[in-house]
């Protein structure tokens, strides 16, 4: 059995209002609900630990977006027990998606204005307050995974150092679009593909690679839940 390969972890925010109502937040600073804190102060202890989901001792980096409610996230799961070996950086690459003109809209709005209109095609309307594209939202996405690639390969390289090794996997805190968009390209998948994936309010997306083969990346599993989101689907 080879050696334990690296992965990446994808948390999205806790429940915020506009997640309940589904209006398109990117950069709003909307904080969680109190159900949100709730739910993600319940994951917590199920969630991280030894021999639990997240190991700290096998954590490297952690990268958070700068909204408030994926810092509070990120606060909120691991308290006072921050991982030692581990760097926590905001890092705006991992904001959500900037919707522009759209955003605090719902879809059912936009498409009054664009019926066709659907964000995986035609991203965000140019203008006085443009949004992202697809195309732009893709190569944001691609150069933060270059950056977990490259803690991941150095790993790799330090293979004849255990220690070293074990510590290369990455959190990053962030928002529904942006978590779809990194499951799509991580799989090497078009960005649009992401319509195809949930990623719900507190949401767990694990990634890493088969055949101990950093050359095999995949999606290990989606949406880990606490009991009160299970209940809600």
């Amino acid at each position: 059995m080879g050696r334990r390969m690296p992965r990446v972890y994808l948390i999205r925010h806790g429940e915020t209002e506009w997640s309940l109502n589904g209006r398109h937040t990117g950069v709003s600073d909307i904080p969680l609900t109190a159900n949100g804190e709730k739910m993600v102060k319940e994951m917590s202890p199920r969630m991280i630990g030894k021999g639990k989901l997240i190991n700290p001792n096998h954590l490297r980096h952690i990268l958070i977006s700068p909204r408030t409610r994926a810092q509070k996230t990120a606060e909120l799961l691991f308290g006072d027990n921050k991982p030692v070996k581990c760097e926590f950086k905001t890092d705006p690459e991992v904001a959500e998606w900037d919707y522009g003109a759209y955003e605090g809209m719902l879809s059912k709005d936009i498409k009054k204005q664009k019926p066709d209109w659907s964000i995986w095609d035609d991203g965000c309307p140019p203008g006085e307050t443009p949004g992202e594209s697809p195309q732009q939202m893709s190569d944001r996405v691609d150069r933060v995974i270059a950056k977990v690639r490259a803690i991941h390969e150095a790993a790799e390289k330090a293979v004849e150092n255990p220690d070293d090794a074990d510590y290369a996997d990455v959190i990053i805190f962030s928002h529904g679009h942006f978590s779809r968009c990194f499951i799509a390209r991580w799989c090497e998948f078009p960005i649009r593909t992401g319509y195809h994936f949930a990623a719900e309010p507190g949401g767990l997306a694990v990634l890493g690679y088969q055949h101990h083969s950093l050359k095999e990346p995949s999606l290990l599993g989606l949406n880990w839940y606490t009991e009160d989101a299970l209940e809600k689907r």
